[in-house]
């Protein structure tokens, strides 16, 4: 058996088996605090997903009941999560000071007053985190799914009348929203007790709890006096200050990407399998927040079976909680939102499949390395190799747009609706036109775009020689880590998979390849510093050295960032539509004329105003409504005892039918969509809704 590869995991076995953290007289209290305070937000989230999911499945999720669960939940995992701290000595026998706490808790709080000061009303349905909105509002008003469309209420089914709109999908009499449930999960509480404005504040408040979270992660990988830097690296980057401002599902998988993470590394530095188990129940969650983090967590499969290989008792542990999150996603998925995994099949199947041979071969590997130990990976040259290649896909993707433009043809109506969008995109931007362009040769662009050339340089650089150093047997702590950050940042680039449009793309960047292109970058910082001062420079030249190269790193960012900071965008809608809730009035059945209006506020009207509503079918090759089918079905809801109440975008939509008033008014701002550039400033936005109270005797 090789036994070379021993050397640092036995270090760390013996390390571990020294005694609690609590034991060790070079850890210091600040650096206890440090470690402990970054990993409380994950372990938060994952104790209310583990009580909320199975209270929605039994179709009770209402607050009482899970808060009076949670709490002996949280205070359960948080005993047995924290225990994993184990953090390692820094120089001079200390890890972290209070100074390093002040500073990233400064960042945090920074972060989220910012992000409060500016996050967004972005509740009419047009993009994700309207739908995100109206489907915790709905679970906050019921607790349950599927969503009811109450056709007794419309007089019966109708050929004219349908109920869904986008993101919820209409199966008979009933809907289901498009999206994963955990997002919703975590709002619709604070919905139901403290109202609308209050459930758009948790999303700046779990944005500040992402940046806390991954500078805890910097904090573990390059050294606690990074933590603050990395934070505000991130912090402020625009894709992170976007998720934070509206509802994006992101945002929650952030969180418990990085805490996930770094729970994982403590659980295995201090070799305890309780704390392993809730870093891979962590990480495993992230599919019950969004579906793509089946493809983010498949490098935690490999790093387990490699720790069951070594024969290091954190490897079952973590692959159980990586089982359980990951199916608790998928039955969540498969019950709740299956036409939204329906219209994902195309990359899903493939993706489970992927999946599966993962699965195989790494246990495959696992019962060879676990009789022959690991192999030699020194040979052939392979560590000096790695960053040639490392350099070559990078440069793959720097050069994509020379030689391949993405498209895709539609195959289904998301898909042409999706066209249409970028057609019109592209008229409006001046650029030629080619609905079926996808963009994703960009990709790296994109990355460019946020963090600057320099940075990506610099994470480029460290990438290629902290593979370097793995492949030694070194910086062993970085193996999961990198093998995530790797292995997503490159299926990311190649199909990002999402409407290209900036800042709406970059979305798709925020999990996993921003923070870890970050990450590369700082270390590669951090290691040059660490380089001036072995060759004895002095502590001027190392400091000028961390200073300019975090520079390098901020810099572009902020240069990006500056023009959209400080720009509220959406505002207004709650009032709005508070007071259209209050014109519609009582034992109303909403009838919506126009296509673009049902759209945006069918779920809307249904969810927040706690009334009835469905949409009249638009005639063929118009935005609008047959009067005969209007007045068809308006008079059938009259005479189901109920009032009906026609809703379209303008005066002319509804006045055929009754008195018409404007009972929703917008002049706001929005994100800006870009094709081929980064974004910069806000769009113009107006949304408008007339009524009609029709009187027909029934």
């Amino acid at each position: 058996m090789n036994t070379c590869e021993t050397d640092d995991w036995r270090s760390r076995r013996g390390a571990a088996a020294a005694g609690t953290a609590g034991d060790e007289p070079d850890v210091s209290r600040a650096g206890l605090c440090l470690a402990r305070l970054t990993l409380v937000p994950a372990l938060v989230l994952v104790s209310w997903l583990a009580v909320a999911l199975p209270l929605l499945m039994a179709g009770v999720f209402t607050p009482l009941p899970a808060i009076a669960l949670f709490v002996p939940v949280a205070a359960l995992v948080l005993t047995f999560g924290l225990r994993a701290v184990r953090p390692p000595a820094g120089h001079g026998g200390r890890w972290g000071s209070w100074w390093t706490v002040a500073g990233l808790l400064a960042v945090t709080v920074a972060f989220c007053a910012l992000q409060l000061a500016t996050y967004s009303q972005q509740i009419v349905v047009r993009r994700d985190p309207a739908s995100y909105f109206n489907f915790a509002t709905w679970l906050a008003g019921h607790g349950s799914l599927p969503i009811h469309a109450l056709q007794q209420a419309f007089g019966g089914a109708d050929p004219a009348l349908s109920f869904g709109s986008p993101a919820f999908y209409q199966h008979g009499s009933v809907l289901w929203p498009q999206f994963m449930a955990g997002t919703p999960m975590i709002l619709a509480p604070v919905g139901r007790l403290a109202g609308p404005y209050a459930m758009l504040a948790v999303m700046p408040v779990l944005g500040g709890l992402a940046v806390l979270s991954f500078g805890g992660l910097v904090a573990r990988l390059i050294g606690p006096r990074w933590a603050p830097a990395g934070a505000l690296a991130l912090a402020l980057t625009w894709p992170m200050m976007m998720i934070s401002r509206s509802i994006y599902s992101e945002t929650a998988a952030l969180v418990l990407m990085c805490g996930g993470l770094a729970l994982t590394l403590d659980a295995v530095r201090s070799d305890r399998r309780l704390p392993a188990l809730l870093g891979g129940l962590a990480l495993g969650l992230t599919i019950l927040v969004r579906i793509d983090g089946l493809r983010d967590v498949l490098p935690v499969v490999a790093y387990a079976g490699l720790l069951v290989a070594l024969r290091r008792r954190t490897g079952p542990a973590l692959f159980a909680g990586l089982v359980a999150g990951v199916a608790a996603g998928l039955i969540e998925g498969y019950t709740m939102s299956r036409p939204y995994l329906h219209y994902v099949g195309g990359s899903l199947v493939p993706l489970l499949y992927i999946g599966v041979a993962v699965v195989v071969v790494s246990a495959l590997a696992t019962l060879v390395i676990r009789r022959r130990g690991l192999p030699d990976l020194t040979r052939f040259r392979l560590p000096d190799l790695v960053v040639p290649v490392t350099f070559a896909v990078m440069a793959f993707f720097a050069a994509r747009p020379k030689f391949q433009i993405v498209r895709r043809v539609p195959d289904n109506p998301d898909d042409r609706a999706n066209a249409a969008y970028i057609a019109a995109l592209q008229k409006s931007l001046r650029l030629p036109l080619d609905p079926n362009r996808q963009y994703s040769e960009l990709s790296l662009h994109w990355v460019t775009w946020y963090i600057g050339v320099p940075a990506t340089l610099l994470a480029t650089i460290g990438a290629g020689l902290l593979a370097r150093k793995l492949l030694r047997r070194r910086r062993t702590e970085w193996a999961l880590p990198y093998a995530v950050i790797a292995w997503t940042t490159v299926t990311t680039l190649w199909r990002p998979g999402i409407t290209p449009d900036q800042p709406w793309g970059s979305r798709r960047l925020i999990v996993v390849v921003l923070p870890g292109l970050l990450l590369f970058a700082l270390w590669l910082v951090a290691w040059a510093v660490r380089n001036v001062r072995r060759l004895g420079y002095g502590p001027q030249i190392a400091a000028a050295t961390a200073v300019a190269g975090v520079a390098l790193i901020m810099v572009p960012t902020v240069l990006t960032s500056a023009g959209l900071a400080f720009t509220p965008t959406e505002q207004g809608e709650v009032a709005q539509a508070r007071s259209m809730c209050h014109r519609i009035g009582p034992r109303a059945t909403v009838l919506i004329v126009e296509r673009v209006t049902a759209d945006r506020f069918t779920q809307l009207i249904r969810g927040m105003c706690g009334v009835p509503s469905g949409r009249i079918q638009a005639r063929p090759g118009s935005s609008t409504a047959a009067a005969e089918d209007v007045s068809r079905i308006a008079r059938k809801v009259a005479a189901a005892g109920r009032r009906p109440v026609l809703l379209g975008a303008n005066s002319a939509d509804v006045a055929p039918y009754g008195r018409a008033s404007q009972v929703f008014h917008v002049f706001t701002r929005r994100d800006s969509s870009s094709l081929v550039s980064a974004p910069q400033g806000t769009w113009s936005l107006t949304i408008n809704v007339w009524m009609a109270d029709p009187v027909y005797a029934g």
